[in-house]
């Protein structure tokens, strides 16, 4: 279905005709209809679906017609990160080009100058807000903004605001809007949490799932089973060659972040790092940077895990395995976007076996496991059921951490 036979003004076709978006995906298709006919929803998508789309031309459509002759915030959208947030911003400035709708983005980090933009912007009344949960309730407490007249709260990525600990936070929000609003929650899983949610703050909601928690087809799987010393070698013979293909090296732990882009750097590779020791200055202009062409690998925390629209990335590394399969769907689709073809490539260490598997498991998917390239030796073989994971106890019996152990 195209864009141009949904009942939208013609300056949302014209942005719409400017991004050249032209076929709607299966997310856009089924979410759009119900939100221009005002209902609550609550939509299960995983990432690189188009669901940012999938909000906001319906969302702009409706604060056209409306109008906003008082200058008051009349919509929010809620995200877990800054980075989700600046994108979202980047789409909605395409978008609305051609329509009078201004945005505030609003989250932390920054220096005062930052805050007092944000302020500025919210006491002007912008028709869209778009912020991050902890710094929008910073707002609401210190800078005396009004959310009385917001008539739209849409949530992107809810189970990782969950995840990071905001419900609280999302819940005091919701109490400073008005009861009869429209509510819009989008989510890449529906586990319990999400839905209790969910009954607390939509109405009678239409509910949508497109392809719930599964890789995209187009991205080619695979994975090195191999010792935690070999690792490191193994991305130095993946990378001998210097190549103008975008690749993403994840790795959960921000030092392992820094020492792999210490080591490619080394090898006169176009690299950085992005990690949360960052300022924020900084981490924009890597991205920036990223998006640009200007670097071509990006070692990362999960910091870029969701919410980086960049199309054009060839490979995804994951050094460590994540901490679980919501995560590897989250890292390896970075790649494989905007309907292009993808690698991914997971390291797999002796301990991280019995997390592997459940990745396969959850994906109902054995990944092929690469033979070692010869210059790093042999790998230990792939038994995943002698790595389990068990609360273990400490002295005064109580459980610990769960950690992996080699079982007889």
């Amino acid at each position: 279905m195209r864009f141009d036979e949904l009942d939208l003004e013609e300056e949302i076709l014209q942005g719409i005709e400017a991004m050249n978006f032209q076929e709607m995906t299966p997310v856009q298709e089924q979410t759009i209809p119900p939100i221009l006919e005002g209902r609550d929803v609550i939509s299960c998508a995983q990432t690189g679906t188009g669901k940012t789309a999938a909000y906001t031309l319906p969302l702009l459509n409706r604060l056209l017609c409306e109008g906003n002759p008082d200058n008051r915030i009349r919509a929010v959208i809620m995200v877990p990160t800054r980075e989700l947030a600046q994108q979202i911003d980047m789409q909605f400035e395409g978008f609305s080009y051609f329509l009078p709708i201004s945005t505030t983005v609003v989250y932390g980090g920054g220096d005062g100058k930052g805050w007092d933009q944000q302020k500025k912007g919210l006491l002007m009344g912008s028709d869209v807000v778009i912020a991050t949960p902890g710094r929008l309730l910073s707002h609401i407490a210190n800078s005396g903004i009004d959310l009385s007249n917001v008539d739209y709260f849409i949530l992107d990525e809810a189970d990782r605001m969950l995840d990071m600990g905001f419900l609280d936070d999302i819940m005091q929000i919701t109490k400073q809007m008005p009861e009869h609003r429209q509510t819009i929650m989008f989510s890449a899983t529906l586990p319990p949490k999400i839905r209790q949610m969910a009954k607390q703050i939509l109405h009678d909601p239409a509910e949508i799932s497109i392809a719930i928690s599964k890789p995209n087809e187009s991205i080619v799987q695979s994975a090195y089973v191999c010792y935690e010393t070999q690792k490191m070698p193994i991305v130095m013979e993946l990378f001998n060659k210097s190549s103008d293909k975008k690749a993403i090296i994840f790795s959960s732990s921000k030092l392992k972040v820094k020492d792999l882009a210490h080591a490619l750097k080394r090898q006169k590779l176009n690299v950085a790092a992005m990690h949360s020791d960052l300022e924020q200055e900084v981490r924009e202009s890597v991205m920036l940077d990223f998006k640009n062409g200007k670097i071509n690998i990006l070692v990362a925390t999960d910091i870029v895990a969701r919410g980086i629209d960049i199309d054009d990335i060839h490979l995804v590394i994951n050094y460590d395995v994540p901490h679980d399969p919501e995560d590897y769907i989250h890292r390896i689709g970075r790649t494989g976007r905007a309907s292009a073809d993808g690698v991914a490539i997971t390291f797999v260490s002796e301990p991280e076996q019995g997390k592997f598997h459940k990745i396969e498991e959850f994906i109902e998917k054995e990944i092929y496991k690469i033979p070692l390239p010869a210059s790093v030796g042999e790998g230990p073989q792939y038994n995943p059921k002698a790595f389990v994971h068990k609360p273990r106890r400490n002295f005064n019996g109580k459980k610990g951490n769960n950690r992996p152990f080699k079982t007889n």
